[in-house]
């Protein structure tokens, strides 16, 4: 992929979309929401004929953590099937180069063996509390499939563990865990709070792949990857929720105690992919989660005018 063709972002403005935006560092093709619904078939056929773009990165979904996902079941379905279906299609039939679509590591089973290989897409029940928007993230990885067989589409998928970094989503009530433990853990300590209440049992392990090495990692393989088999994209480590929360708050420099609330939901025990591949490949993160957390508040702390009422 030549920087200089003519690239289009999908979902610019959100955390993936713009740490994208950071990475090519070049002039893009860009649209907002307000431009351009990416839900609506005919407004997003006319943009792809009339600009023509060469090389797509589909970053835009609709995204959120277990309560939004439980809350609006019909919405991250139905809009991400409508999003990545419109945009697929249009990018095929207007002559795209190549598309990058990016999935999410909540496609495998919810009791698939650890470290999940890509082989394992499919081969057991969904973790029920975010089935919706796997049920849609997987369809999109077998139109990518499907429009390279029947058409010779060159279209890959990347599947990234879970993200997070500068811009990423704070607001509490469909925020991820990271930024939420951000969140908590410093209104707590400007509070005087004693203690934070974090969900669940802290138990369940998790990834946490920086969405600049995401972006990096989104680069490199639309260059040097054109396979129909999905591709996972992580760090290949991972850490309990406990252990998480204890980086968080030492991090924020919180001084109260942690406690969690098992009568919330854990949901899946754990999520480590098998990053095997794609070290063959030649790529591996180079951002530790100290680091990526410590440069995530930083930026929290610089833009919390704009999260005022979020």
């Amino acid at each position: 992929m030549n920087k200089n063709a003519r690239i289009y972002i999908a979902g610019h403005q959100g955390l993936v979309g713009a740490a994208i935006q950071r990475q090519l560092a070049s002039d893009l093709l860009l649209r907002t929401h307000r431009e351009l619904d990416l839900t609506q078939q005919t407004a997003v056929m006319d943009f792809f004929q009339t600009e023509q773009p060469e090389y797509v990165f589909l970053a835009a979904a609709k995204v959120g953590g277990i309560h939004a996902n439980n809350t609006y079941p019909a919405d991250f379905l139905r809009d991400n099937l409508q999003i990545q279906t419109n945009i697929i299609d249009a990018a095929y039939r207007t002559g795209v180069k190549k598309l990058l679509f990016l999935g999410s590591s909540c496609i495998y089973p919810k009791l698939a063996p650890q470290p999940m290989k890509e082989e394992y897409l499919l081969t057991g029940t969904l973790e029920p509390s975010n089935q919706w928007y796997a049920i849609a993230k997987i369809a999109g990885i077998k139109m990518c499939q499907a429009y390279r067989k029947q058409y010779g589409f060159n279209a890959i998928s990347l599947m990234p563990t879970n993200l997070y970094g500068p811009g990423d989503n704070f607001n509490l009530e469909n925020s991820h865990v990271l930024p939420a433990l951000i969140r908590k853990f410093h209104e707590a300590k400007v509070r005087g709070e004693p203690s934070v209440v974090v969900w669940g049992t802290g138990k369940p392990r998790r990834e946490f792949l920086h969405v600049d090495d995401l972006a990096n990692a989104a680069e490199f393989l639309m260059t040097h990857y054109d396979s129909e088999e999905m591709i996972n994209v992580g760090v290949g480590e991972d850490v309990t929720i406990l252990e998480l929360a204890e980086k968080v708050k030492e991090v924020v420099e919180y001084q109260g105690t942690i406690t969690f609330d098992s009568s919330k939901p854990d949901g899946t025990p754990q999520k480590l992919l098998d990053v095997s591949r794609l070290k063959t490949l030649g790529w591996q993160a180079k951002i530790s989660l100290q680091a990526g957390i410590e440069s995530t508040y930083r930026w929290f702390l610089e833009n919390q005018e704009m999260m005022r009422d979020k």
